[in-house]
């Protein structure tokens, strides 16, 4: 079944990679690298506004900011009445750029199962079966033009610091840019910035358990104290000395011994972070919890610490109300329309006898604690903000499509645009010492930058450039279809389907259902067997939308339809997250039906 996913997921990345050739944002030399973006709202750092301002790009920095800027006659001019300016964002961890291993090599923590490696001593295992890595370096792993580099810049990214995949210690993060490049000296602005750390275990071998990762990295850590000890004292009088022994792995530790490096520990529950807390109190070396989603209990621990913290962007998924009654409310019979009458008695008849129902008191208890649960993961970058604990965000395990909304779910829940705002720039910019080349949009500072038709927090926005040192990259907006909301449309029955991906179609059907109207339904693919189902179906008028989630060979996928029925033939659009958003039209099978 994922093998048939995955030919549903190809045809949609094949789609993106022709529409990249054709916009011709990373295959063809642009005209001029100068650029003006005009009447734009430019918001330089988190409370610093100019209003109906310009920006001049040229040779890859911002050449000018304000009201009242001159314009270089080469200058290509974007009109921006209403856009809005912010500096691009920074990543602060994550594998963005780095592939992912092949399912029979994975044991980083992500995915797939397996066994200890035939031939291999249990416990005594070489330090790269261990999963011991950390002389590993970013420019070794990175593979330009990887396909996560685009859709993370599609979101207004322009800059994060990766690590190679790995598990216990996957090696050393760089910062590096999020634009196009032959080759991976292309992306790296700032090389070593970290030394990755992670209680990930290693199947079937030593370190199989946390507390046996937390005691490797014991061992590890006094054992590179030794041998830094012996190699300063070598250097300064060899004699009488027996030479030092080249070790990469205790070497890797060097800069972190000298206080030049800090341990960024991915610790995303409460017993990570507590494990790592009491590992970095005992080792005494500097530290940078990241990738945390459950820190609220142990803030005034994290405080103490005196770090800055990386948030994750990675939220659980929040459970959708049902649809049918609102499908019923505003669908095909409308409402107080005249001569709808019936439909709307029919509905009161049948309201008695749902809400006879008893409620079940141990699903209500269980409903208000997940409730609970959840304002306390959509509250954590609020409740950090309310400790003073300097925090930014970590995209690490994050799903791309779901980024933008996490954010505005974590805004929802206390913090505000500003805070959202640092955590994206100018704090990750100061973490990372370099502030003095990004974070903000001011003169003199390379030319990151990401432009929306709205504010970017809000939830109709749309990304529309995005400049990483100074090269522009366009996203088109498709304007989502126009349904009648005083039209109707009989969905009923079976429809075939196509969508236009350039290069190819995607062909099925797809099986509504209409009773009394509340409509649910299934759909199929000629790409792949079975049925998938649809969630939240909504007919208002004669425009239906749904979603439907599928796990695309390991990778959630959620496609959001928009369709417009007039009489036997209907069109629309299917959002697929950051993989873009496509045409579709169809015909009805057969007679209606319901």
């Amino acid at each position: 079944m994922k093998k048939a996913l995955c030919l549903l997921l190809a045809w949609v990345c094949l789609g993106i990679q022709i529409s990249r050739a054709q916009g011709g944002t990373e295959e063809m030399t642009p005209v001029t690298h100068t650029y003006a973006l005009k009447n734009v709202t430019i918001i330089q750092k988190p409370g610093q506004v100019i209003q109906k301002g310009i920006v001049v790009v040229k040779n890859g920095l911002i050449h000018a900011v304000g009201p009242n800027v001159a314009i270089p006659a080469n200058a290509k001019v974007i009109e921006g009445d209403s856009m809005f300016v912010y500096a691009g964002f920074i990543d602060g961890l994550s594998q963005t750029g780095i592939p992912r291993p092949e399912p029979a090599q994975a044991g980083s923590g992500r995915g797939g199962q397996q066994q200890r490696p035939q031939g291999v001593e249990r416990g005594e295992p070489s330090y790269e079966t261990a999963g011991i890595m950390p002389q590993q370096t970013v420019r070794e792993a990175l593979k330009p033009g990887d396909r996560s580099i685009d859709d993370m810049r599609k979101l207004g990214f322009t800059a994060a610091q990766v690590v190679p995949n790995g598990r216990m210690l996957p090696g050393n993060g760089s910062l590096i840019m999020l634009g196009s490049g032959k080759t991976a000296d292309d992306y790296i602005v700032k090389e070593n910035t970290s030394l990755v750390a992670t209680l990930t275990t290693s199947p079937g071998v030593y370190p199989a358990t946390q507390i046996g990762v937390i005691s490797r990295f014991e061992e590890l850590y006094r054992q590179a104290q030794q041998l830094q000890a012996h190699t300063k004292a070598y250097a300064a009088n060899p004699a009488g000395m027996v030479r030092p022994t080249s070790d990469r792995v205790l070497e890797a530790f060097f800069p972190v011994l000298d206080g030049k490096q800090p341990v960024y520990f991915l610790a995303p529950d409460v017993k990570s972070t507590a494990r790592a807390l009491a590992l970095q109190k005992e080792l005494g070396f500097q530290m940078i919890i990241a990738g945390v989603r459950q820190g609220w209990p142990l803030a005034d621990q994290m405080k103490a610490l005196n770090k800055p913290t990386f948030l994750s962007l990675d939220l659980p998924k929040a459970k959708k109300e049902d649809a049918k009654p609102a499908a019923a409310a505003g669908g095909a019979r409308g409402g107080n329309r005249p001569g709808a009458e019936a439909a709307p008695k029919a509905e009161e008849n049948a309201k008695p006898a749902e809400e006879a129902k008893p409620k079940d008191p141990e699903m209500e208890a269980l409903e208000a604690r997940r409730a609970a649960e959840m304002a306390l993961y959509e509250g954590q970058a609020a409740a950090m903000t309310t400790k003073s604990i300097p925090f930014a965000f970590s995209a690490m395990n994050a799903k791309p499509a779901e980024i933008r909304e996490n954010l505005r779910r974590m805004i929802k829940a206390g913090l505000t645009e500003d805070q959202a705002l640092a955590a994206l720039t100018t704090t990750p910019a100061n973490i990372f010492g370099v502030s003095a080349m990004m974070g903000s949009v001011e003169k003199g500072k390379m030319a990151n930058l990401v432009v929306t038709d709205q504010p970017y927090f809000n939830e109709k926005s749309n990304v529309r450039y995005v400049f990483v040192d100074g090269m522009m990259y366009e996203y088109e907006v498709k304007a989502a279809p126009k349904g009648n909301p005083n039209g109707s449309a009989k969905v009923g029955g079976r429809w075939s389907y196509n969508i236009a991906v350039p290069g190819q179609e995607a062909a099925g059907v797809f099986n509504f259902k209409d009773e009394g109207g509340n409509i649910s339904g299934t759909w199929t693919s000629t790409t792949m067997p079975g049925e998938n189902n649809m969630a939240a179906v909504t007919l208002k008028g004669n425009n239906l939308t749904f979603s439907s989630s599928i796990d695309a060979g390991g990778q959630s996928m959620t496609l959001e339809f928009d369709l417009v029925f007039e009489g036997n033939n209907f069109s629309g659009k299917v959002n697929v997250g950051s993989f873009g958003t496509f045409d579709v039209e169809g015909s009805r099978l057969g007679d209606p039906k319901n």
